[in-house]
């Protein structure tokens, strides 16, 4: 087998996992908010499973896709808040890109999220489980992951980069298909914008992990209070 078709399949296999249980579990969470999320988390734990059961197989350690010791906290803080503002930026300008597609839509319903309101248990133990399947999983799955194997597969030249970034992103988006188009738009930019930056920043993944947990918070504190 060659290796090009080798990668292909691990790609297959990590996102034809999370479609099955997604496609499976979502209709059998209905309208129950924190089981369709359970459902989520569960698909974002099969593929990071997945590859890390790839990479024991290619006898490559996690540092083949950014996951490395850390050893200087005070500048991978200062780079994941770089990383951080530009992934923003890039949210807004996908918000304005949309906004001039699809027009603006109405408010976001945030009712679903009432269950944290006020409650700090709730808000800590909802935290843990996003800072593990999003903040890690998403960026160890599409930026990590994803990102290298596509550049691998096309050569691994700096346009084969740019492409994996571009294929990367537009994945990221449509994996948020549920949040609507002007959420894919949304997040196809911010993917973009981290992936960018966990590049510019030598592949170091704690960078944009990071930068995902601080949005991540920052969402979550925000329905904590409100």
């Amino acid at each position: 087998m060659s290796e090009r078709l080798s990668r292909l399949l691990e790609i297959l296999a990590v996102f034809g996992a999370a479609a099955v249980i997604i496609v499976i579990g979502l209709p059998l969470a209905g309208e129950n908010f924190l089981a369709g999320q359970l459902v989520i988390w569960v698909a974002n734990i099969a593929m990071i499973s997945i590859v890390a059961i790839a990479l024991k197989r290619r006898g490559e350690s996690w540092a083949h896709f950014g996951i490395r010791p850390i050893k200087n906290w005070l500048r991978l803080i200062g780079a994941s808040l770089l990383a951080f503002v530009f992934a923003v930026a890039a949210f807004v300008l996908g918000s304005i890109v949309m906004a001039n597609i699809t027009g603006i839509p109405e408010s976001a319903d945030m009712t679903s999220y009432e269950f944290i309101s006020g409650n700090l248990p709730m808000l800590l133990l909802s935290l843990s489980g996003i800072f593990i399947a999003s903040s890690f999983g998403e960026e160890f799955v599409y930026r990590g992951f994803l990102t290298t194997r596509i550049a691998e597969m096309m050569g691994g030249h700096k346009h084969a980069w740019i492409w994996a970034v571009v294929i990367s992103s537009l994945v990221f988006g449509l994996a948020h298909y549920t949040w609507g188009p002007m959420g894919i738009g949304q997040t196809t930019f911010m993917g973009a914008a981290l992936a960018i930056a966990w590049i510019k920043a030598k592949r170091n993944l704690w960078v944009v992990i990071i930068a995902h947990a601080y949005m991540d918070l920052i969402l979550m504190v925000q329905m904590y209070l409100s």
